[in-house]
């Protein structure tokens, strides 16, 4: 494949349509390819650093090498390449024919003269014109990655309700909360022992202590702030440190509904004793991870070919 680094002054990971015309490329030579092993080829093509093409998706998955997948399918349904085995793919006669055009861009806009692609963009969800509508055809990423875009979205809009939600709660309401999310995540035994330890009135900068396990073989102190618009410092910690080497223990959770100053982030990773910032932005997630104040509303299974099935 040809040296261009012309083409890559990108800022962020190319498109799966991006991808395309150098995935292509790469199979030139005729011979069958693995995504995987061809990604520093494409990476090269555009001249990628190398935080881009180490960048992952949420779950942990390559987003080069992602994206390098579907552009993969797309050229598949498009007759441009072909899947001679598993894991691999190869490029076709059709293919080599399109290569010989010198196309500077290959897109789903491409694709369309081939009437295998248009068949298959046809099973799309149809918009009020009648015109196939493809939302992976107007955003820069694939139909897998807009879906996980967009749940990502709703969740950042409901954390960020969540968290105003607590801010403006009542102490009581709040206190409850914390003890409903400490349970479910297994800390406390039993409601009634967990909520008379939490919902107690501090004790020397301590707000309650909860079991670390159902069998109480370990304790953990607490320390709540309901805040809106203060920030917890150093101060504030060191306070709960003290605390916490008065009672001779040694682990606790401070948290809050603001955010800790960086020197307070910096002081606990001197100390012997084990102790955990969550601010409101770490207990809203935690919230919804856990179902705290959340309900489910729909869910949607995301199912790949299983090509293990398919082994004869």
């Amino acid at each position: 494949m040809d040296a261009t680094a012309t083409r890559g002054e990108s800022q962020s990971v190319p498109t799966y349509e991006d991808v395309m015309l150098p995935l292509l490329l790469c199979a030139e030579d005729g011979q069958p390819h693995r995504v995987r092993d061809l990604a520093g080829k494409v990476a090269d093509y555009f001249s990628l650093p190398e935080t881009l093409r180490e960048q992952t998706l949420p779950d942990g998955r390559n987003r080069l090498i992602h994206r390098m997948e579907w552009a993969r399918t797309y050229l598949k349904k498009a007759g441009l390449v072909d899947y001679p085995g598993r894991g691999l793919f190869k490029i076709t006669q059709r293919g080599l024919s399109v290569l010989k055009e010198q196309p500077g861009r290959i897109d789903s806009k491409f694709l369309r003269r081939y009437p295998e692609f248009v068949q298959f963009k046809a099973s799309a969800p149809q918009d009020s014109g009648g015109e196939p509508a493809s939302s992976s055809e107007v955003l820069p990423v694939d139909p897998e990655e807009a879906m996980e875009n967009g749940y990502q979205a709703l969740r950042d809009e409901v954390e960020s309700e969540l968290l105003q939600k607590l801010k403006t709660a009542s102490p009581n309401f709040f206190e409850s909360a914390v003890v409903d999310l400490l349970l479910k995540m297994g800390y406390g035994g039993s409601r009634k022992e967990a909520g008379r330890a939490i919902g107690r009135v501090g004790d020397e900068g301590i707000d309650g202590v909860i079991d670390e396990d159902a069998l109480g073989l370990d304790v953990v102190y607490i320390q709540a702030k309901r805040w809106t618009d203060r920030t917890v410092g150093r101060q504030e910690i060191q306070q709960f440190v003290g605390a916490l080497q008065g009672k001779r223990a040694r682990k606790g959770i401070f948290i809050t509904t603001s955010v800790f100053a960086q020197t307070a982030k910096d002081y606990v990773k001197t100390i012997d004793n084990r102790v955990v910032l969550i601010d409101g932005a770490a207990l809203a997630s935690l919230l919804f991870d856990y179902g705290i104040g959340v309900s489910e509303a729909k869910r949607y299974t995301v199912k790949r070919i299983d090509s293990e099935y398919f082994e004869e």
